[in-house]
């Protein structure tokens, strides 16, 4: 009997709660919930894109769609929580190398520059296909004004 009696309030103490809760809280909590997880997958920088690429850019922006893009976000512009923008002056020539693009994608990187942790290698890319994804970056950072 005492735990019919206990159950039935802890039920009516639940609706009570729930009732007692205003409508547009409980919508702003549900919304926040939702802008976090957003904002864990927003890009991290705003880009402009050329009017045009070369034949080896539009290679390499297939490429980059099919293995970086899950990452790395359309147009490298990088994903808050998941990877880094590569059209941003720490990946300027001077600064990231062609090489260092090739190495990353071969051996993975160890995190230095951001806190999104360690860059595993990928697989399924020959030294080819990176150079295309690299002309594709390259042309990305010039209509950026990163050179």
């Amino acid at each position: 009997m005492n735990r019919i009696i206990l159950g039935g309030l802890v039920v009516a103490g639940a609706v009570a709660a729930y009732m007692l809760v205003p409508r547009d809280e409980a919508e702003t909590v549900a919304n926040a919930a939702e802008t976090e997880t957003a904002a864990l997958n927003e890009s991290m920088v705003t880009i402009s894109l050329p009017a045009t690429l070369s034949d080896n850019a539009k290679i390499g922006q297939t490429a980059f769609d099919a293995k970086c893009s899950s990452c790395h976000g359309a147009n490298a512009v990088g994903q808050q929580g998941i990877a880094p923008p590569l059209v941003h002056k720490i990946y300027e020539p001077s600064h990231h190398g062609d090489e260092a693009f090739q190495r990353a994608v071969a051996m993975g990187v160890r995190m230095h520059h951001w806190t999104f942790g360690q860059m595993p290698s990928i697989d399924g890319l020959t030294r080819s296909d990176v150079a295309t994804i690299i002309s594709y970056i390259r042309e990305l950072q010039q209509a950026n004004e990163i050179f």
